[in-house]
């Protein structure tokens, strides 16, 4: 911040108090000016940026962002990954731009060259990162080359044993009182959990 505005001013005007009013709203406007000023010079560049700065970037790239779902970090991660996707491409290129997004290790490229299948195995839960990991890969894989994709994610299941029986009474025996049609063939008892 800038020293206030009466150090600039002779000695004279401190004993005035209109001028003392004025140096305060000046004071006021000319740090205003200095955050807009700053805040512009953030704005050049991606990683500085601030909200309004990354909006307007995501519309010049044609990039349709859902702020609820999707962070600034990650708004300013998409953008500098879709400037930074120009040719050539090669598979360490693709491996590299893959670290970038999802992490170090997370994500890898493989390439089955006798069938022409362009191999990706990752585990992401994020929507917004799976789809940009997915406009990377179209945007520099070759055109005769397939995109496979495969999703590893960790599940586990559980598996509880439960054992319970219930009795069945018959009552469909030919020669008694049963009906067709009137009475149910059994009746069946309360369940009884065993184990």
């Amino acid at each position: 911040m800038s020293k206030p505005i009466r150090e600039y001013w002779p000695e004279y005007y401190d004993t005035i108090l209109d001028f003392l009013k004025l140096a305060e709203t000046e004071d006021v406007e000319i740090q205003s000016l200095e955050a807009a000023v700053n805040q512009l010079l953030n704005d050049q560049f991606v990683l500085t940026s601030g909200y309004e700065a990354i909006k307007r970037r995501e519309k010049m790239l044609n990039i349709q962002a859902d702020p609820t779902t999707e962070t600034l970090d990650f708004r300013k991660k998409r953008i500098i990954n879709r400037y930074s996707t120009k040719p050539p491409f090669t598979i360490r290129y693709l491996q590299d731009r893959l670290d970038f997004l999802v992490g170090e290790g997370k994500a890898l490229a493989s390439v089955d060259v006798q069938n022409f299948i362009l191999w990706i195995e990752t585990a992401i839960e994020d929507a917004a990162l799976f789809r940009e990991l997915e406009y990377t890969v179209k945007a520099t894989k070759p055109a005769n080359l397939i995109y496979n994709q495969k999703t590893a994610l960790l599940d586990e299941i559980i598996l509880e044993e439960h054992i319970a029986k219930r009795d069945i009474n018959r009552q469909s025996r030919l020669g008694t009182t049963w009906r067709l049609g009137t009475m149910p063939f059994a009746t069946l008892g309360p369940e009884v959990v065993i184990k």
